[in-house]
């Protein structure tokens, strides 16, 4: 059997173990002392919700690339491109073009018109108490769909290197990734995650820039030879390289890839994560720049994933990649062994171990950005002004907070441990769909729509969730694919899609507009006009 095809968890072998121990050890410690340091300078709410408002548009923009490129961005689109060529570039395409929305559409009015959360601006001219229970619902929902993704992602990346192949033992790994991310937030907060998450982008474009080079230079920085050879080993031959290898055989997989393309573009402008990180900085001009160093950064490294992608089908086979993960979550780590020097040698250990433990640095950046969103969410909006009317003090509410980052944790775990066969790319694309369902019309009706009403933001929130939801657990993500399906061995699906957005993104809107026109509440005009002076100028932000 060449180097090529020996399945990873052959590569652990006793005398490299240590080694990788060693490595993924270091990485760890690192940034639990970065978010050490960074909590011993948290002090209040501001601190801890949206880290003093102190961070520069580069750190924002550097934050904010680190919270994006997650475990998907780095092991499942690399595995897509490795498994479905062409087709599996298409993630790395709509997850780039989606900055567009956020940047011309949300980044400058949110900041101006919140504070810590989507519920301050949802809740600015509708009723408090509804409107931020339902915004408080929708992001924990949202969050916790994309924590399935990391935890998918660390339990497969943490269990091959240390050769764990039971069941048993990839939950435990998904446990302790939860444990991790609950001592990130409640030690770190806001300032300790921005700080891991500046870090880990800037190792991740490391990683991602020395395996390209590596990539490139085995085939002489010949593009053409790399798509050629990965085209021949895929067993595609040209197919590989052209549309349709996964979005393309049937009626049904065409629709799924416009779901997808929809979920994708519209879906950054509503992830509870990415829409906090537009508080920390000290102004909406510094909201904006942060977005464009966002797209720089997210952009260069996308376009690594085509050499990363193709050069693992090239150099490893989708045979191997297959045989380690049936869903391709692998096939960048076994790329880096394989330009380390192969299985068994210590050049192709040392290297599998340093982007494993990149990819891991990456996991639980994500993982503290999502968690703090949720939680922050929970004690701002529902804690603070739901359950206490607004008479919680800040103590209170980042006691709070730190509560419902150890129930979401535990929440993450349990659901990550049926989650961990599937493509990490994948996942985040349906988190990706609730967030652009329930959460982006929203948004925009509040900020651009003065006839929007309470009841058109509780019908478009609640709708567009439910909805995605619903066609999510009844779709082949959960049951139905022996293979990558969350529950194997049980067929209960009906919806053929596997992804919901091209229904429940629509129907979010649809219900927020239907919604304010049946309502007996008259909009608040005066609100509007405010908010909307707010929104565009910044005067009065926080």
């Amino acid at each position: 059997m060449s180097p090529a095809l020996v399945p990873l968890a052959a590569v652990s072998t006793t005398e490299h173990r240590p080694l990788i121990i060693t490595l993924f050890a270091v990485f760890v410690a690192a940034t639990l002392a970065i978010t050490v340091w960074a909590g011993r300078q948290t002090k209040n709410a501001s601190d801890f919700y949206a880290g003093g408002r102190q961070f520069t548009a580069f750190q924002n923009g550097l934050a904010v690339s680190g919270d994006y490129m997650s475990a998907a961005s780095f092991l499942g689109i690399a595995g897509a491109i490795a498994l479905f060529g062409y087709d599996g570039f298409l993630y790395s395409i709509g997850f780039l073009v989606a900055w567009l929305v956020a940047l011309l559409l949300v980044a400058e009015p949110l900041r101006n018109s919140g504070r810590y959360t989507m519920g301050d601006v949802l809740a600015y001219r509708m009723r408090q108490r509804p409107v931020r229970t339902a915004a408080g619902a929708s992001t924990i929902v949202v969050s916790i769909f994309y924590l399935l993704a990391q935890m998918a992602g660390a339990g497969v990346l943490v269990s091959l290197l240390l050769g764990i192949t039971t069941d048993a033992g990839k939950i435990l790994i998904v446990a302790l990734v939860g444990v991790l991310m609950i001592v990130y937030v409640t030690i770190g907060g806001m300032k300790g995650t921005t700080w891991v998450q500046m870090v880990k982008a800037v190792l991740l474009i490391a990683g991602a820039l020395l395996m390209t080079f590596l990539v490139l230079l085995k085939f002489h920085f010949n593009v053409s030879d790399l798509l050629g050879s990965a085209a021949e080993k895929s067993g595609k031959g040209a197919a590989f390289l052209e549309p349709g290898l996964k979005y393309g055989v049937s009626g049904t997989s065409k629709l799924d890839f416009i779901s997808l393309g929809i979920a994708l573009v519209l879906g950054t402008a509503g992830l509870p994560h990415i829409l906090i990180r537009f508080y920390t900085v000290p102004t909406a001009k510094a909201a904006r720049k942060s977005v464009n160093w966002a797209i720089g950064i997210i952009g260069a490294f996308y376009l690594m994933t085509i050499a990363l992608g193709f050069g693992a089908a090239a150099l490893v086979g989708p045979a191997a990649i297959k045989a380690q993960n049936p869903a391709g979550n692998t096939a960048a780590p076994q790329l880096a062994e394989y330009l380390g020097g192969g299985v068994g040698t210590t050049g192709g250990a040392t290297l599998l171990a340093v982007i494993s433990a990149v990819a891991f640095a990456t996991i639980l950046a994500v993982v503290a950005g999502l968690t703090l969103a949720s939680s922050s969410s929970f004690a701002h909006d529902i804690y603070a002004n739901v359950i206490r009317k607004g008479k919680a003090t800040e103590k209170e509410e980042m006691r709070a907070a730190r509560w419902a980052t150890v129930f979401i944790g535990a929440v993450a775990i349990l659901l990550g441990a049926f989650a961990r066969d599937m493509n990490v790319a994948g996942l985040v694309a349906l988190a990706f769909a609730v967030a652009a369902s329930a959460n982006l019309p929203t948004i925009l009706y509040s900020l651009f729509w003065k006839r929007f009403t309470t009841q058109g933001a509780l019908w478009s929130i609640y709708g567009g969730l439910f909805s995605s939801v619903f066609l999510v657990l009844f779709s082949p993500v959960v049951s139905g694919n022996p293979k990558t399906s969350m529950f194997k061995g049980v067929d209960f699906h009906w919806f053929p899609l596997e992804n919901p957005g091209l229904i429940s993104i629509p129907l979010g809107f649809l219900l927020g507009w239907i919604g304010s026109l049946l309502s007996k509440e008259e909009p608040d005009r005066g609100k509007y006009a405010e908010l909307e002076v707010k929104s565009l100028t910044g005067i009065g932000a926080h």
